[in-house]
């Protein structure tokens, strides 16, 4: 038996890269010390389909000192905030047409379904070999696929571009760190 429950929810997980927290980071005062079986067996208690659901994975590096005290401006919070608007504005006519009839309407791009999925996020040439070279070597699933497509489509959408280009569909394969098959290394 199925049931469907209605639920939308953002889910926003950390989780360190091994037991002592330090693999990968390549910091010469914290060495990792776990050995690569200890890492595997930590990194293996996370389910892989599980991964497979989580849009974006990013491997977040230690910031340096020298960038905690530089002085330099960056995009403002209100900055973010309005290109956001500006991006959820855009997907709503995006899907004004298809919720007039629509049963369950379509807000954001992660709700798109398989159909619209290839309906709204057409890829050119150059990248669509980018994006099935990048599916095989990384060893990415089916369900990544989608994913990365609605990651790319709102990349694009936040830059104010009708197209999705292959800058951006780049940056979408980044944030597939997790369910690569070499992701322990």
């Amino acid at each position: 038996m199925r049931v469907d429950y209605p639920a939308s929810f953002m889910l926003i997980a950390a989780m360190n890269p091994c037991l002592c927290g330090h693999y990968g980071e390549n910091h010469p005062a914290h060495p990792c010390t776990c050995t690569p079986a200890q890492i595997h067996r930590y990194m293996s208690r996370i389910s892989g389909p599980l991964l497979d659901r989580i849009d974006i994975q990013c491997d977040i590096q230690p910031v340096p000192y020298s960038m905690l005290k530089d002085a330099t401006p960056s995009e403002s919070s209100t900055q973010i905030r309005e290109r956001v608007i500006r991006a959820r504005k855009i997907q709503q006519q995006r899907f004004a047409l298809y919720n007039q009839t629509a049963k369950s309407p379509i807000h954001c791009n992660a709700q798109m379904t398989t159909k619209l999925v290839r309906e709204y996020c057409v890829l050119d040439d150059k990248s669509d070999k980018l994006l099935a070279y990048s599916m095989d070597k990384l060893g990415l699933s089916a369900r990544a696929y989608d994913r990365i497509l609605k990651v790319a489509r709102t990349i694009a959408d936040l830059a104010g571009e009708n197209n999705i280009a292959s800058n951006h569909l780049m940056e979408a394969i980044s944030y597939r760190n997790l369910d690569r098959e070499d992701w322990i290394g």
